[in-house]
């Protein structure tokens, strides 16, 4: 849940420790906390930085959500207010008419706790935040807006599997996607090793279940491969040197490298990636560990379009559904960030 210095987090002199979700009202099909699904009401507000907004992103495109739910893409660097729309014309967001994020989360609640995070849900008719439950978010795209999705949709939270899914998703969550922000600003060498070890004794577990089956739960993608995609796809590229996980690269672990180049390829994946943003918001916006805002060139980005053999293992992609369809003009993701 990405803020100001990626963390609704404290750091400084205390371990870091990612805030919950101070908004945390659910869009669902009956409307039971006043917000019913509906098709144009709400929008969804990420940067392609984010490892959390990025799995909205993904969950709406492989749903076909697109219609039902606009999206708007926050620039990577932020100021003092954190997340702006200085992308859009006008540095305002063309739907909501705001230049910043924190002015939606303002009409709901002045002075809230924990800063302006993403992904955001706000309700276009009153342009009030509803929601920056980044856990919440991509189950309920999964489940309670499930009479909007595209013919074809894969099923990402199937009900008989929820409990296994569940399970892998707060390991995943603890020592992966969490864990590596809590070696990044760890301010101690002690609780620095502790959670790199942590990053890779997890990584490690993952790629001996991984070795012989294509996907984490089941043989078709679900919200666990989506939630482990969003870490490892920044894991050379920022989480390797910028947070100190590195001990190996992405690249030489041959099961890691592969499962996260079979996602990679899959559309509603790699489509959806802005190396260029991942790479500036971290190494820019982080002064605290990179005070000269420099922006490595590398890594080389051609191997995530190399042959990963996975299909060997079996697995259906999308299960008894159909790949989304072309992204939707407007959303692709710039040349300069993408292999």
């Amino acid at each position: 849940m990405a803020g100001r210095d990626d963390g609704n987090s404290a750091y400084g002199h205390k371990a870091f420790k990612r805030s919950r979700s101070h908004f945390a009202d659910r869009i669902t099909a009956d409307g039971r906390d006043g917000r019913p699904v509906e098709a144009g009401r709400y929008r969804l507000i990420v940067s392609r930085a984010c490892p959390w907004a990025s799995r909205a992103v993904i969950s709406r495109r492989l749903l076909g959500l697109e219609d039902a739910l606009s999206m708007g893409i926050a620039d990577p660097i932020q100021d003092d207010r954190s997340w702006r729309f200085t992308l859009d014309p006008d540095g305002r967001d063309p739907v909501l008419g705001i230049r910043f994020l924190a002015e939606a989360y303002d009409r709901r609640e002045k002075d809230h706790p924990g800063g302006v995070s993403v992904p955001a849900i706000v309700d276009v008719t009153d342009g009030e935040l509803v929601t920056n439950d980044y856990q919440r978010i991509t189950l309920d795209l999964a489940t309670e807006w499930s009479a909007l999705h595209r013919d074809g949709a894969p099923d990402l939270y199937p009900e008989p599997l929820r409990g296994e899914i569940d399970a892998i998703m707060a390991e995943v969550y603890e020592d992966v996607n969490n864990g590596v922000y809590r070696a990044g600003f760890a301010n101690g060498q002690a609780e620095y090793e502790e959670a790199c070890a942590a990053v890779f004794r997890r990584l490690e577990l993952l790629a001996s279940r991984l070795a012989w089956r294509r996907y984490l739960v089941g043989d078709t993608i679900t919200e666990a491969d989506i939630r482990l995609f969003t870490t490892l796809v920044r894991f050379d590229a920022v989480y390797h040197g910028h947070f100190k996980c590195n001990r190996w690269k992405l690249t030489e672990n041959d099961v890691l490298w592969a499962y996260a180049r079979d996602l990679f390829q899959t559309p509603g994946f790699g489509d959806t990636v802005d190396f260029d943003h991942i790479r500036r918001h971290y190494y820019q916006v982080h002064t605290g560990i990179n005070p000269t805002r420099i922006v490595p060139l590398g890594p080389d980005l051609s191997g995530w379009l190399s042959p990963h053999h996975r299909e060997r293992l079996g697995g259906r992609p999308f299960g008894d559904g159909t790949p989304p369809g072309p992204v939707r003009p407007g959303e692709e993701v710039p040349p300069r960030g993408r292999p």
